[in-house]
């Protein structure tokens, strides 16, 4: 019995390029991705709530950390009440209706400066808001 055997063009394709290209994606998204592990590790004591729930994460959440001295953080920058409300803003022109601020505050803070982290989320049309707590005994 005769075997045929084909001598044709090779079906073979140089796959490099597409090599090349998944590379520097990942490079891309390694560079350009905020971390916000970072603002999570602030030295801010919370208080204690009964009801403490985990956060979920959702697609932009901006943190604000205020300190006992009532010092606005912004991804690691001290902000005054003004540039609180530009963050603000512009927060919500990026994200319209899914917009998420996370209040974190020393527990040893004047509530005043909690309130106005929340009035300025209500100027800039924000209604997704959360203070954080530390989950207390039980």
């Amino acid at each position: 019995m005769a075997i045929r055997i084909h001598s044709g063009k090779s079906t073979l394709f140089d796959i490099t390029p597409m090599i090349d290209c998944v590379f520097q994606l990942i490079i891309f998204f390694l560079v350009a991705t905020e971390f916000a592990e970072e603002e999570k590790e602030m030295a801010v004591r919370l208080p204690e709530a009964a009801e403490a729930q985990p956060i979920t994460s959702r697609p932009k959440e901006l943190f604000v950390n205020v300190t006992e001295q009532g010092r606005y953080f912004v991804t690691g920058k001290i902000v005054d009440r003004a540039e609180l409300q530009q963050i603000l803003n512009r927060t919500y022109v990026n994200n319209p209706g899914r917009a998420t601020v996370i209040i974190r505050a020393d527990e040893r803070c004047p509530w005043k400066y909690v309130v106005a982290v929340m009035d300025a989320c209500n100027k800039a049309k924000i209604r997704d808001y959360r203070v954080t707590t530390r989950e207390g005994p039980s």
